[in-house]
């Protein structure tokens, strides 16, 4: 069986990757987003957020700073390269259910200092 770790590092490369088939196949039906800007509940309202990120940026590249795991919550710290220039530095809380599926992210924008 796979980790949450595991998971967890497959959904950031499909971020990264803009592919949001990939992402539609990993969450929940009742997953649960929540960031600095929004909070939105089901599988449509979290690929209809997540495809106007994708819309607003070019490229998007993210590397793993730091990774925490329990047994069904993952935490990464992670930096987020968006157009080459703006740079975003982010605390990702994903929790997954039995199925291994994303029933709630969370995510915390933080400084680079």
């Amino acid at each position: 069986m796979t980790s949450n770790a595991n998971l967890f590092q497959t959904y950031l490369r499909h971020y990264a990757d803009k592919n949001l088939p990939a992402i539609a196949a990993m969450l929940a039906e009742d997953v649960h987003l929540r960031d600095w800007n929004i909070s939105v509940y089901g599988k449509a309202a979290v690929l209809r957020e997540t495809a106007k990120n994708f819309d607003e940026a070019e490229s998007l590249e993210i590397r793993m700073l730091a990774l925490y795991e329990n047994a069904s919550t993952v935490a990464g710290e992670i930096h987020i390269l968006v157009n080459g220039t703006i740079e975003l530095h982010v605390v990702d809380v994903v929790a997954f259910d039995a199925h291994g599926q994303v029933k709630a992210i969370r995510s915390y924008k933080g400084r680079g200092d």
